[in-house]
């Protein structure tokens, strides 16, 4: 007689296959989980680095010495007919959200006296100083970012502290 065949996987070996499987993923998820939120970070920097640099194009160019007020002011290219604008549409409004940060322009004191800008920012409401902050949604991030005009990038595990000029309590500069 012809004895029968043994094909397939025996319950021993699929439990080990599931649990070889079961053991690379509880490994793999927080390691991408916490590449997500770096790459998360870095695009926070990033943003707050070009609107640093929108600032000091916009003092140099359109504010006569002064900063933009807004993020708004900063996405509105000049009225000359002349010009793209200060900063990209993803961070042209107040507050502008971008990789799952929240960026929000908090102005200094007004520029007593300014003139009105070439992008329509009326006489006497462009700032002197200015800060920034990046916030996190809690599920993602732990790091909290902000700037001011003077282009440090400031971190902190708690909300960064508005300061004008100085390093804001509790927090590290990190460029």
């Amino acid at each position: 007689m012809h004895s029968p065949s043994n094909r397939g996987f025996t319950l021993v070996e699929l439990l080990v296959g599931v649990a070889i499987i079961v053991l690379i993923a509880a490994i793999a998820i927080p390691v991408l989980t916490r590449a997500r939120a770096y790459s998360y970070e870095a695009s926070a920097l990033g943003s707050l680095r070009s609107i640093n640099a929108a600032q000091s194009a916009y003092a140099s160019s359109c504010g006569a010495g002064f900063y933009a007020p807004s993020l708004t002011s900063l996405a509105t290219p000049p009225t000359n007919g002349g010009g793209d604008t200060f900063v990209s549409p993803d961070l042209g409004t107040d507050p502008a959200f971008k990789s799952t940060y929240t960026f929000t322009l908090t102005p200094g004191l007004a520029a007593s006296g300014g003139p009105a800008s070439c992008n329509g920012v009326p006489q006497g409401a462009s700032v002197e100083t200015y800060f920034v902050a990046a916030t996190p949604p809690l599920t993602i991030s732990v790091r909290h970012f902000g700037t001011n005009q003077a282009g440090t990038i400031y971190s902190a595990f708690t909300a960064v502290a508005v300061t004008q000029t100085g390093v804001p309590d509790g927090a590290d500069p990190i460029q």
